[in-house]
């Protein structure tokens, strides 16, 4: 608990220079919390979604290729998967994204598959609008851990602009 206030401000001040070299790019849109006065995010995730009209270079290749491992799923569940697609998933163009990311070395993730979506709630009862499907569909997360610096998110916004 020393160091909490430290990395708050630090995740604060990586979510404000996103904002702030993201901002002119089309079909990118960090998510920011309400200017009412009432909220005070620590941005623990830099969150942002993608426009599903913006066409991501090798986007046609998204889901090609079959998972061969387990993967997460909600408090370190894992299940295995014998498919490329699920019935809900990122949009091809964030899929690509994540992928070019990943070819540069940087590990840009989607937001959390909803919960009522996960193997292990299969079953449970699920009172939903949609609007978690949709936002999965177009969200992804940025690096913003305590290791970021400056000059990372500048590189991370720069590959992302080579898109």
């Amino acid at each position: 608990m020393k160091v909490i206030d430290s990395h708050i401000a630090h995740h604060k001040h990586v979510q404000a220079l996103y904002e702030e070299l993201l901002k002119d790019v089309p079909g990118v849109r960090i998510h920011t919390q309400p200017q009412n006065g009432r909220y005070d995010s620590n941005y623990w995730l830099c969150a942002a979604t993608l426009d599903p009209q913006v066409h991501i270079v090798g986007q046609e290749n998204a889901y090609k290729e079959v998972v061969k491992t387990a993967v997460g799923g909600a408090a370190g569940v894992i299940h295995q998967v014998d498919s490329a697609t699920t019935d809900c998933q990122p949009n091809e163009n964030v899929e690509a994204l994540r992928m070019f990311m990943l070819s540069k070395k940087i590990e840009a993730r989607p937001t959390w598959k909803p919960m009522h979506k996960q193997p292990v709630y299969a079953d449970a009862p699920v009172y939903t609008n949609g609007v978690e499907e949709e936002l999965f569909k177009v969200g992804f997360c940025l690096p913003a851990g305590p290791y970021v610096t400056d000059d990372d998110v500048r590189y991370i916004v720069g590959c992302i602009k080579e898109l």
